[in-house]
């Protein structure tokens, strides 16, 4: 452990421990029926989901990632949070109507309802797939921030950090999960803004240096305004933005989830407009104190070892400011924001999950009738078994790394189609199965080639920056079940019917 984590931080990181699984686990007593394990009763207050809905947002590394990239380059990765807006415009006029007049809890049941079950399964498993990937990334890489910061090890942080979600996520359910992202997102945010304020405070002369340094090497800057395809320009930074904000609030599970747990329809859409919203200026401060780190180790190059003045040890800068820089309780309570920020994604995945494998699966293929206790019985297994998983891929990921890589692109290459399906049932009435499917499975292959072709030494390889795959993948499944759509109805006339 580094010295520097003092007696003071190990009491304020075991307290913030201690109080988030207590009290995540005090909600045991309102999680007894699938309905409050998975909905909350439908009763929680707007502000309440929205800060749950932000907890969900900002992942661990969000807190870690932005700042490094704000370090190494500019302000270019703010230009995803521009794209908020509108993405939160759509779901408050078209999802959250869309999904709390539906009132199934699983954001899959409408796409089987459209197009048919294969839909519903498609995206299902996708979505599993994808949340398994995204639960061992972030506890790996949170484990591995935590290990160079403190020097603990690895495999316990992991383990550690898999046991007390579990706990509080298996009692507590979904108003479990939702009250402690309201504590945790609090923390997050208060660690932010501690360290900005001690680096504003920090700098040998005064906080107008930070300014002064960051303009002289254009730091603020938002990216090029050009129309290259093949670099992250502002506008293709922001179209990705959208596809991808559109993607979580109209057919991710965390937050479908979410619109169902809040009271009434209005504080549904309360609650996306405070989440969403709010993620803008916490975006903002993130990579305000990339800059900060900048303009702090510009003015004093000397706290910076040479070992982390490499463009690609960015990452590994604020991590070292914590533990160098902070006075003793602050660190611990970086360490807090740290866990909070990841406890807080890989909490709603494991209970997304757990709801996912009762209704669209259990319910529909094994017990459909099945009862409260029954039910209550898979949800608490399902927590326990994904717990488990996301855990052991966590683990997976010190030694093989490579392979959970490639699993990683595979889901985002058959989770990418989900959007595209989704819109082409919701804004085309006239498109049906067969089209469906045809336009789906052409996605994927769009989605395929580039994502693996710019590593081929060949002329067709994909001339596209990576963050335009779930763009146009989106695009071209929507408009090719269009096409197709209109080209069957276009036949059906010419031959009478």
């Amino acid at each position: 452990m580094d010295s520097h984590f003092s007696s003071i931080d190990i009491i304020v990181l075991i307290v913030y421990i201690v109080g988030v699984v207590a009290f995540g686990s005090y909600f045991v007593r309102k999680s007894k029926s699938p309905e409050t394990f998975t909905a909350a009763g439908r009763s929680l207050p707007g502000w309440a989901v929205g800060l749950s809905i932000l907890g969900t947002y900002v992942s661990s590394i969000s807190f870690l990632a932005l700042p490094g990239k704000a370090y190494a380059g500019n302000w270019n990765p703010f230009v995803f949070s521009l794209s908020l807006p509108l993405a939160a415009w759509m779901a408050v006029r078209f999802f959250v109507p869309l999904y709390r007049e539906h009132g199934d809890i699983s954001a899959y049941s409408y796409l089987e309802k459209r197009f048919g079950p294969w839909a519903r399964n498609y995206a299902a498993i996708c979505y599993l797939l994808t949340q398994l990937a995204r639960m061992g990334s972030i506890m790996f890489l949170v484990a591995l921030a935590l290990h160079s910061l403190l020097g603990w090890d690895i495999k316990t942080i992991i383990i550690g950090m898999g046991i007390l979600t579990f706990i509080y996520t298996f009692l507590g359910g979904i108003e479990g999960v939702i009250w402690t992202d309201v504590v945790q997102s609090l923390v997050l945010m208060g660690g932010a803004l501690t360290c900005a304020v001690i680096l504003f405070f920090n700098m040998p002369e005064g906080p107008g240096q930070i300014f002064s340094i960051a303009a002289q090497h254009s730091k603020f800057n938002l990216g090029s305004f050009g129309f290259s395809l093949s670099s992250p320009t502002f506008w293709v930074v922001l179209v990705y933005g959208i596809a991808i904000n559109l993607q979580n609030f109209g057919i991710d599970q965390n937050y479908i989830q979410r619109y169902h747990t809040a009271r009434t329809s209005r504080e549904a859409k309360k609650s996306v407009l405070l989440g969403s919203l709010l993620y803008i200026p916490v975006s903002a401060l993130f990579i305000f104190i990339g800059t900060q780190l900048f303009a702090f180790y510009r003015a004093s190059p000397q706290l910076l070892p040479e070992a982390l003045k490499a463009v690609d040890k960015a990452d590994k800068v604020f991590p070292h400011f914590i533990v160098t820089q902070l006075p003793a309780g602050f660190v611990g309570l970086l360490i807090a924001a740290i866990f909070a920020a990841a406890m807080s994604t890989v909490d709603s995945s494991i209970n997304s999950a757990s709801t996912l494998i009762l209704t669209d699966f259990y319910k529909r293929y094994f017990r459909p009738k099945a009862g409260n206790k029954e039910s209550m019985k898979v949800l608490r297994i399902s927590t326990l078994v994904w717990s488990l998983l996301g855990t052991l891929a966590a683990l997976a990921m010190i030694n093989v790394r490579s392979v959970l890589d490639a699993w990683w692109q595979l889901s985002g290459i058959f989770g990418g189609g989900m959007l595209g399906l989704f819109l082409l049932g919701y804004f085309s009435r006239r498109v049906r199965n067969v089209s469906a499917a045809i336009a789906t499975t052409l996605g994927i292959l769009v989605i395929m080639w580039m994502t693996f072709s710019p590593t081929w030494d060949s002329p067709i390889a994909s001339p596209f920056h990576g963050f335009l795959i779930p763009v146009i993948g989106t695009l071209g499944i929507f408009l090719v079940g269009l096409l197709l759509s209109r080209r069957k109805e276009m036949k059906k006339r010419k031959d009478g019917v």
